[in-house]
């Protein structure tokens, strides 16, 4: 027995000065002892949650939509006339708002695969368990890095799905970006909104720390995400993207996925194993839903629905005016799937816009796909 500890198996008896005799027992010496220690050296902490069931690999995200199923309509009626280099501004005044909804209702339609559009909405977004349709909150992500954004049509939409067909109070509903919006309500005032719909700017910011799983850094590494993803606080997300170019290490574009850099912090896309960092967050929980801690099984789908929208787009990017006016929009509900289809069929074929394919085939590969798991083997389903 150390010195220390047989000291403290007898009634210890200490006096100070000018006092009486003090006993301590064993068991006083040592909760005493380790109350003292602890305040020695026990450095600050932060709190980093534990990194749980990774997703699992082809498994069903949305339980109403074919997963894979990507849908697309090109219609030059959506836009008056023809200025493929313009302004957000201009754009907005050249929009016809009338053409877009119609279309957003046939894509929907086409996606849900049901012909009447309120019955292939609702398919598309589900409530969540135990919480009226008013209650929901939605968080809309939307692209506002430098000149191109989301047209006011395109996301006005989707606000009136929710507030007019399914009943969401507009207060609910919260559209941002948490890297580039700062001034987002000032400089891009999306207009149409239903009333009440917040245009949120940076919503707080990205501050919050989350696990991340594998194929970067081995699932062993964290980084900050928006506090209202993180916290569990949004019932249902909606991807609303743009298409422009970007880094050939990311695919040579950006879209569905590459947008959820306004959701988590970007700082990593720029860094070595950026790619992985693009497609492992996009696999947690903040996009994906809440899962089974044993399974990885999304329990209730978060992300319900990705919308690319190339009423205008770009080759190069991210940044300056767009190049061309495709006057195409198109949705699906599994992001890396929408991207890959969108990529390969759209910027590729259609455009004839380079893409680095090795990356750009890992958005399927990563996520347990291949190219013969899509639909008309992985080709645009044009409505």
């Amino acid at each position: 027995m150390n010195p220390p500890l047989r000291l403290a198996s007898k009634v210890l008896r200490f006096r100070k000065k000018g006092q009486a005799m003090i006993h301590i027992s064993r068991r006083q010496f040592i909760k005493k002892a380790a109350v003292a220690g602890a305040t020695l050296v026990v450095p600050p902490m932060i709190f980093v949650p534990k990194a749980k069931a990774s997703w699992e690999r082809k498994s069903m995200v949305h339980p109403n939509v074919n997963n894979l199923r990507v849908v697309g309509i090109t219609d030059p009626r959506m836009i008056k006339g023809v200025r493929p280099v313009t302004s957000w501004s201009l754009q907005e005044k050249m929009v016809v708002k009338e053409m877009v909804w119609e279309n957003l209702d046939k894509l929907a339609c086409g996606l849900a695969e049901i012909r009447n559009p309120e019955d292939a909405w609702r398919a598309v977004f589900i409530k969540p368990p135990r919480k009226p349709w008013a209650d929901t909150v939605v968080a809309i992500k939307t692209n506002n890095i430098s000149l191109q954004h989301t047209r006011s049509p395109v996301l006005s939409k989707v606000c009136q799905v929710f507030t007019d067909l399914l009943g969401v109070r507009g207060t609910n509903i919260h559209i941002y970006d948490g890297i580039h919006g700062g001034s987002m309500g000032k400089n891009t005032p999306f207009a149409g909104l239903p009333e009440g719909v917040k245009i949120e700017d940076q919503w707080g910011g990205i501050n919050t720390p989350i696990s991340v799983p594998a194929p970067w850094g081995d699932g062993r590494r964290t980084t900050r995400c928006l506090r209202h993803l993180a916290e569990g606080k949004v019932d249902i997300l909606v991807n609303i993207a743009l298409c422009k170019g970007h880094s050939d290490t990311l695919g040579g574009f950006t879209m569905t996925l590459k947008n959820h850099m306004g959701t988590f912090s970007p700082m990593y896309v720029h860094q070595d194993e950026a790619l992985e960092y693009l497609l492992a967050v996009n696999q947690t929980p903040q996009v994906l839903g809440p899962m089974d801690p044993k399974t990885g099984r999304v329990l209730f789908p978060l992300q319900q629905l990705c919308i690319v929208d190339a009423l205008w787009a770009s080759e190069g990017g991210p940044g300056g005016y767009p190049r061309t006016q495709p006057n195409f929009l198109a949705m699906g509900v599994l992001s890396p799937v929408v991207d890959y289809v969108l990529a390969t069929r759209f910027r590729k074929e259609k455009m004839g816009w380079d893409i680095n394919k090795q990356a750009t085939r890992r958005m399927l590969t990563d996520f347990g796909y291949q190219e013969t798991d899509l639909p008309a083997g992985g080709k645009l389903i044009e409505i």
